[in-house]
C-alpha cells in the first residue's frame, strides 16, 4: 500500500485523458449541422467512478448529451430544410472550455502526484543504498 501513489495517480491521468478526449471531440463537432430529421452529433459525458476492489478512479463509461440539437435558421445551408433550418448540436462553447481547465488542472495534479512519488520513491532507495 506504500507504494501504490504512482498507480492510483495513474488511474487519475487516465480519467482525465478520457475526459479531455471527449471535450475535444465536443468542440470539434460543435458546428457539424445535420439536415432537420436526421440525428445530430450529441455531447459526450465521462462517467468516472471509485475504485471498488483497488484504489483509484476508473472510467465507469461514457454518457451521450441532448438528442435534439438546436434548429439554427441557414436559408443557404445545403443542409437546410424547406423552412430553411439546419440543426447543431447543443454544445455550449463557455462550458466546454471550463471543462477543458478543469480536466487539465486534474491531468497536471495527477502528473505532479506521480513525479513527487516517484521523486520520493528515489530518495528511499538512495537511503537504503547508503
Amino acid at each position: 500500500m506504500t507504494f501504490d501513489a504512482i498507480g492510483i495517480a495513474g488511474t487519475g491521468l487516465t480519467a482525465h485523458r478520457k475526459w479531455l478526449d471527449a471535450i475535444s471531440d465536443n468542440i470539434a463537432n460543435i458546428n457539424t449541422a445535420a439536415a432537420p430529421g436526421e440525428d445530430v452529433f450529441r455531447q459526450r459525458y465521462v462517467a468516472v467512478r471509485a475504485g471498488e476492489e483497488s484504489p483509484g478512479v476508473y472510467v465507469a463509461g461514457t454518457a451521450l448529451g441532448d438528442a435534439e440539437g438546436r434548429l439554427v435558421f441557414e436559408p443557404d445551408n445545403p443542409l437546410a430544410d424547406a423552412e430553411g433550418y439546419v440543426r447543431y448540436p447543443s454544445v455550449d462553447l463557455g462550458d466546454q472550455m471550463s471543462q477543458l481547465i478543469l480536466a487539465q488542472r486534474g491531468y497536471q495534479a495527477s502528473a505532479a502526484v506521480v513525479d513527487r512519488a516517484k521523486t520520493g520513491y528515489e530518495a528511499a532507495l538512495q537511503i537504503g543504498r547508503s
